[in-house]
């Protein structure tokens, strides 16, 4: 039974954490909460980061999931710069803060998500080598982008995936030159295939940026500081004055490995390894958002998922599990896009190597078409460009698992909703 003695502690201050929060209080929880992360602002919404604000066409103001007053108003203890540095499953007890503040949980939610992944390589601590994760980050880059606009600068950016492709095209949106080195064949070749990531190194072609695919970044040359050029694996050289490092990101996983809790196998994401009901393998214990290992059923596998709908689903379904509601965590992955003029949404799972063909309908030349992941005819993923208000009638199709006609999935003529049963 829940009630006003109870602790319950989340470690993580983004959107699943904040969701996470604000669910406890609407479903009625009266006890303690507290709410630690180890940024110094408050949570906020990660998506803006290299779309809206990094482009200067949204304000600071607007990333943040509660207006200030809203953490004292809902009574949640909000610890911001605190880092959580151990977890004591035997006591229930969590320490953080440079005091090392010690306070005990009843329910403990991990949500403090991913960071990004690093390049090891010389070269990475010249000043002029970001990353793009947290807001502080943004900002920094945000004004990068800008100087390097006025300038006639160069960017080279190491990784072909969303975060390299929407800051290559906020970089062109300054002005700046730019230039993107990718091991793959096409820009994000593990999530689409080549069969829909050459369209996105067409519409950056278009846009002036360049493409230096199958290299890796090997060093990254500067003096005083400063950066100068980056070299790759195959002998080339390309002139930088910053580079953006956007190779992936890992998830935050030490916490709990040195709390002795489960963890996912690397090959499959990593990750802390959660149920349906996101309870980690202690039955305390929780986990949510980008660090969180789920199964689910619809896809018959063990997922990773690092967006945005994933952290403002799974935070609220952690938060019902906690409180011992019955939950299962089994939305169907969706992400969106925004790069130019070219607007997309992807709903499903369909990795490298699991489906058997891509049915498109629609115009894929002028860039507005829905693009259908299939697998024996059945539905996987898709994934709508400047075509608008379908998300729901593509979700349906994954989710029933029907066979689909694909000639039918092809036709535009042939309404959506009347394929799914």
């Amino acid at each position: 039974m829940v009630d006003a003695d109870q602790t319950f502690v989340i470690v993580g201050g983004g959107l699943a954490g904040a969701k996470a929060a604000e669910t406890l209080r609407t479903e009625g929880f009266t006890g303690r909460v507290l709410l630690i992360c180890d940024e110094r602002d408050r949570p906020y919404e990660r998506p803006p980061l290299s779309k809206g604000l990094l482009l200067g066409k949204e304000e600071r103001d607007s990333v943040f999931v509660h207006e200030p007053a809203w953490y004292a108003r809902h009574d949640i203890e909000l610890h911001l710069g605190q880092t959580v540095d151990a977890v004591d499953r035997a006591a229930k007890t969590v320490r953080f803060g440079e005091d090392g503040t010690t306070v005990h949980y009843d329910k403990l939610l991990l949500a403090n998500g991913a960071e990004p992944r690093r390049l090891d390589i010389p070269g990475t601590d010249l000043a002029g080598v970001h990353h793009l994760r947290r807001l502080a980050h943004a900002e920094r880059l945000k004004g990068v982008l800008a100087a390097l606009g006025r300038d006639n600068g160069h960017l080279v950016i190491a990784g072909a995936g969303w975060i390299g492709l929407e800051v290559a095209a906020a970089a062109r949106g300054y002005g700046a030159e730019v230039t993107v080195v990718h091991r793959g064949r096409t820009p994000l070749d593990s999530v689409l295939g080549p069969e829909l990531g050459q369209l996105f190194a067409d519409l950056h072609g278009e846009h002036g940026v360049r493409f230096h695919f199958g290299a890796t970044l090997t060093g990254i040359a500067g003096q005083d500081g400063v950066v100068l050029a980056a070299r790759t694996d195959d002998g080339e050289e390309h002139p930088a004055h910053a580079v953006l490092a956007a190779i992936g990101a890992v998830p935050r996983t030490g916490l709990a490995r040195a709390a002795g809790l489960d963890l996912a196998d690397p090959a499959d994401g990593g990750g802390i390894r959660v149920d349906e009901r996101l309870c980690t393998s202690d039955p305390d214990i929780h986990a949510a958002g980008d660090v969180a290992s789920f199964p689910h059923a619809l896809f018959d596998t063990r997922m990773r998922v690092e967006h945005w709908a994933n952290a403002l689903h799974g935070g609220p379904a952690a938060a019902r599990a906690m409180l011992g509601r019955e939950v299962v965590h089994d939305r169907v992955p969706y992400f969106f896009s925004d790069q130019y003029d070219l607007g997309m949404e992807y709903s499903g799972w369909a990795p490298a190597g699991s489906y058997d063909q891509v049915v498109v309908r629609g115009d894929a030349g002028r860039r507005e078409f829905i693009a259908f992941w299939t697998k024996e005819g059945r539905v996987l993923a898709g994934m709508n460009v400047n075509v608008w208000d379908v998300t729901e009638p593509i979700q349906r199709l994954i989710t029933s698992r029907a066979p689909v006609d694909p000639d039918a999935l092809a036709d535009p003529r042939v309404p959506l909703e009347s394929l799914a049963p």
